[in-house]
Order: C-alpha cells, then sequence, then structure tokens
C-alpha cells in the first residue's frame, strides 16, 4: 500500500514538470532554428580565415574554378622579389668564345671527307640535330653539307633549311670553326652519291671516332639519318662551346620569320609592360603519347585510347603512376593556380604557344577566368599576315619560339624539346625567368586543393617551386641536356659579385645589394620530370591528321638498334 502511494506521488510530480520541459524544449528548437539562419554557409567558411574584402571581386574566377573552399584571390599578393626578374641574374653572362688553341677550320679540314646529315622531328628536335651536327663534323675534321630537314614526318612540312633559317649567316658565322658548304661537289663530272649510316644515341668523341670515321674514309661522303640526340652529352670544353656558337649564334631565323615573331612580340608589349609566354603542350597527342588521365571518364579513355593505338610499339602505361611521377603535363587550371600562386594577378597578359588543346574551350575556361589577358599569335596577328607561314607547322613554331624567347617570364608544361631549347637560350642571354612546374610535388598538391587554404597552397607552390624557377646555378654542371643546360657556356662576373659580397659584409647578413631575395643553389633536383615528348615542338596548324607512323619520339626509338653501326650501301 505505501508503495502503491509512492508510485502515484512520482506520478503526479512528472505530470506537474511536464509542461515545464515543453517550454523549455521549445525555447530550445527557436534558438536552434535562429543559429541555422543566421550561421555562415559552409562554403563561406573560409572567409573567417581571410577578410571578406580580399575576395570581393573574386565572384567570377571562383565560379570558373568551381570549388567551394578553396578561394582563389585576383591578385598575386605581396611577394619579397620581383616576380619579372630572375635574382641574381647580373652576376652571371653566357662566353663561348673559342680559345686560342682551338685551331682554324681551314687547318684541320680534310679534303674528301664529308658529312651530311638527315634530322628527326619537329623544329626544335631538328635543332638539336643541326647544332651537334656541327660538331660531329668538327669532331671527324669533315666538311659539313647544309643538313637536311625532316620532311617525312606527319608535321607534312615540305621547309628546307634555308626557308627556316639564315644559311648564309650559318655558314659565315662558323666558318673559323667547320667548313659548311650548300652541297656536295661534282666527282667526276657526276654528283656525288653520300653513304646511310646511323650512328648510336649519345655517341661520344671516341664514338665517332671508332665507327664513323673508319666508314668516311671509305666511303668519302656518308649521311647520318635519323639525327638527333647523336652526340653525347659531355664532351671536351672546347667542342661544348662550339655547340653555343651554333646553337645562339649561327641558327639566325630568315628575316620574314624574324619579322613577323618581332611584331608579335611588340603587339604583346603594346598591350602590357610585361608578359608571360605560356607553352602549355596539352594537346591530344601529348596527353596520349604520355599515357595521363585527367578524371574525364570513358570519353576521355575513348578519345586518347584511339590515338595510342596509332603507336603499335608504344607500351599501356599505368596514367596514375605517370601523374605521381611528374611525367604528365599539368592541366591548363592547375598551370593558372600554380601562376597565381606565384604571385601573378589576373591583370598579367599571358601569351600561349600551343596547338589544338585538349576539349578545347572546355579545358582553357578555368585558366582564362584565372588570367582574363589571354592571347595567342592567331588573336594579335591578322590572317593575312600568318598565311605566308600558316600552311608550314616549322615556321608557325618559330613564331612562337620567337615570342617565347623574348617573353619576360617563359613557363613550360613539360620537359620537351622547345622547353629545353629555350631554357637553355635564356639561361645563355641573361638568366631570363623560366618556370617549370614541379609536376611530381604539385600533382600532390592539386589532390587537396578543395581541403586546403588559400595560404597554405600558395606557402607549398613557392615552397616546390624553387629550383625550377630558372635562376643561376638552380641545376648543378652536367644534370640534363646540354641544351637546356649550357654550364660550360656561362660565366660569373666575379667583380660585380665581389661588390655584393662586400656589401653584405659591411651591412650585415640581411642586407641584400640588389633588393632581390636570396637563390636557392641546392635545389631538389631529383624531383625534375623527364618527360618522353612527341616531335611536337610547337604549332599544330594545318595537321588534319595524327599520322605518326614510324615516328621516333625522344625516349622512344622503334626503329633503331642502339649499340651497333648500320651502313646502307
Amino acid at each position: 500500500m505505501a508503495l502503491h502511494r509512492r508510485r502515484h506521488h512520482y506520478y503526479n510530480r512528472l505530470r506537474s514538470l511536464l509542461p515545464l520541459i515543453s517550454a523549455v524544449s521549445g525555447v530550445l528548437l527557436i534558438l536552434f532554428g535562429l543559429l541555422s539562419i543566421l550561421a555562415p554557409s559552409p562554403t563561406d567558411s573560409n572567409n573567417f580565415r581571410h577578410p571578406r574584402r580580399f575576395y570581393s571581386s573574386n565572384v567570377t574566377a571562383n565560379v570558373a574554378i568551381g570549388e567551394p573552399v578553396f578561394r582563389v584571390p585576383r591578385t598575386g599578393g605581396r611577394l619579397g622579389h620581383d616576380i619579372w626578374n630572375s635574382r641574381n641574374s647580373k652576376f652571371y653572362y653566357g662566353c663561348s668564345n673559342a680559345s686560342k688553341n682551338f685551331a682554324n677550320a681551314d687547318t684541320v679540314t680534310q679534303r674528301d671527307r664529308y658529312v651530311l646529315i638527315a634530322t628527326s622531328g619537329g623544329l626544335n628536335q631538328q635543332r638539336t640535330g643541326i647544332t651537334d651536327a656541327v660538331v660531329a663534323a668538327r669532331i671527324l675534321n669533315a666538311t659539313l653539307v647544309v643538313p637536311k630537314l625532316d620532311q617525312k614526318s606527319f608535321w607534312k612540312d615540305a621547309s628546307d633549311f634555308v626557308d627556316i633559317f639564315d644559311v648564309d649567316w650559318f655558314i659565315n658565322s662558323l666558318s673559323n670553326d667547320v667548313k659548311i658548304i650548300k652541297s656536295l661537289p661534282r666527282r667526276g663530272g657526276k654528283t656525288w652519291t653520300s653513304r646511310n649510316m646511323r650512328v648510336p644515341r649519345k655517341c661520344s668523341e671516341r664514338c665517332y671516332q671508332n665507327r664513323v670515321l673508319p666508314v668516311l674514309l671509305r666511303r668519302h661522303a656518308i649521311q647520318l639519318t635519323k639525327f638527333d640526340y647523336r652526340l653525347a652529352n659531355k664532351l671536351d670544353t672546347q667542342l661544348q662551346k662550339l655547340r653555343c656558337r651554333v646553337n645562339y649564334h649561327a641558327l639566325k631565323f630568315t628575316n620574314p620569320i624574324l619579322e613577323m615573331g618581332k611584331t608579335l612580340v611588340r603587339r604583346m608589349r603594346m598591350k602590357s609592360k610585361h608578359f608571360i609566354a605560356l607553352h602549355l603542350r596539352y594537346e591530344p597527342d601529348m596527353l596520349a603519347f604520355s599515357g595521363c588521365y585527367y578524371g574525364g571518364g570513358d570519353r576521355e579513355r575513348q578519345e586518347l585510347g584511339a590515338i595510342r593505338k596509332r603507336w603499335k610499339s608504344l607500351h599501356i602505361k599505368n596514367p596514375e603512376k605517370e601523374r605521381r611521377h611528374g611525367k604528365c603535363p599539368l592541366t591548363p587550371k592547375e598551370v593558372g593556380l600554380m601562376l597565381r600562386a606565384l604571385g601573378y594577378g589576373s591583370d598579367v597578359h599571358i601569351y600561349v604557344a600551343s596547338g589544338e588543346v585538349y576539349r578545347g574551350e572546355e579545358s582553357l575556361a578555368p585558366l582564362k577566368a584565372l588570367f582574363p589577358h589571354f592571347y595567342t599569335k592567331e588573336t594579335i596577328a591578322r590572317k593575312e599576315e600568318l598565311e605566308p607561314f600558316s600552311s608550314f607547322s616549322s615556321r608557325m613554331a618559330a613564331l612562337d619560339f620567337i615570342v617565347c624567347d623574348e617573353s619576360d617570364v617563359f613557363v613550360t608544361n613539360n620537359n620537351g624539346n622547345m622547353a629545353r631549347m629555350l631554357a637553355g637560350r635564356r639561361k645563355y642571354f641573361g638568366h631570363k625567368p623560366t618556370i617549370r612546374p614541379n609536376a611530381k610535388k604539385l600533382y600532390r598538391l592539386f589532390l587537396n586543393e578543395g581541403n586546403i587554404t588559400w595560404d597554405v597552397f600558395t606557402s607549398k607552390v613557392r615552397s616546390y617551386q624553387r629550383g625550377f624557377m630558372g635562376e643561376p646555378k638552380e641545376v648543378r654542371p652536367g644534370r640534363g641536356e646540354f641544351h637546356e643546360n649550357p654550364h660550360t657556356c656561362i660565366c660569373e662576373d666575379y667583380e660585380a659579385r665581389g661588390i655584393k659580397d662586400s656589401g653584405l659584409r659591411k651591412y650585415g647578413k640581411g642586407y641584400n645589394v640588389t633588393g632581390e631575395g636570396s637563390t636557392n643553389d641546392d635545389p631538389n633536383v631529383d624531383d625534375e620530370p623527364e618527360l618522353p615528348e612527341p616531335d611536337n615542338d610547337g604549332d599544330q596548324e594545318g595537321l588534319d591528321s595524327l599520322n605518326v607512323t614510324g615516328l621516333d619520339y625522344e625516349g622512344f626509338d622503334s626503329e633503331e638498334p642502339e649499340l651497333e653501326e648500320i651502313v646502307s650501301d
């Protein structure tokens, strides 16, 4: 009975508390609703980390990039150095003059020794062959016949040497180094027929003397076929300097190409004091050959897979592994984000050297949103101005070469032939900034771009790009292709360096005479990408198809035995 009364008492007490519990719950629900309405949305959460005014004019870029948390500013931010000049470049200069001990060509050239070469690939791959052919002729003490350009690749470019380069300048400027003639002399009233021979890749001086010279002595005239990268990277100092004299002084474009190239540069300068030239390298054949994948689903796999089938000997690659190892070009969006993080704002003018971009405007839209001042030679020149060049891929590539060479900053999206040639040339002529993406590390960063703030992203990009910006001594001597890193031909101005060092001692360690930041002479060079490149050195204008049967891509030679001499009668 007592237990029943106790239960009844508790029940009455609970009934009296119910209105109070209901009232408190109602108030809590109302408060929760108000907080839900007033609280910022997840897409604005980043504004707690950055002032809203910083992004007030960033609507276009954010919509185009499409990241809810990763907010990209329109400006490049404040940096501690000049983004348009290489640090310490004033202390270095190109030096390729021959020493007094380098004998004149008249005293070393032997009679009845003639070397011809047949170049391979696109414009810049052929340029390596031409440069190295002069050195090979010097090693053999032979007369060089003006090189033949490749007219059989899928470029279908019928241009001869004289259509691209000033042949008389080429011959005369090298007259002290190598004797060069325009064609083989007649022998007994008949045209002299040369014998074809193929040289192994990276053939050294001894290799030429042991393999090529005996054949030359028997035949007197030989043609070295498929001549690209047929000379060793490391040679005697005087031969390396000869390489530089050929590449940076003797190989001059013809006047029509030079004048049109200067016109393009002048028009870019009229638009802005400074401009960036970007070699995008995001063409379908480039992506197909590299074996990369960019998340385009079955459509992308089918499109690029169909192109890959044209190389019958090309092995199937792991796309994820290729990107992870830095062997894939960045997407246009990724290039744009990298440049913004390096300090280039939306007001910067960009000249893009590229052929047909994979998926066209769809791929280019994010880059154009970040850099709306976007130009190509087709947009800054009239159709009739380009008409003399437009049917010839090498001449169109030469125009892009000139603009990229003259740009304040050159950005390359892979480590191919044009990139290497321009990187070496820009070092030789004053270390003009040349940005090569550290694709191996940037790839991991791009995977997480939606999960980090812009400040963190910027900090990491700038850290990863140390050693990839075209500064003096970024790459150790002897590393990489000589055409990319012509260290033998770059000298240091020790007097100017001494003045700077004395200023540092006088004013203390933190003082910088040049007003520039410090350089990193020991970059993380192991991150350098070594991307095999198709024979596509520039523009693809006028190409109807990718007929690449038997094409020799750098790093992929399906036809050639590397270790034996081939002589055909």
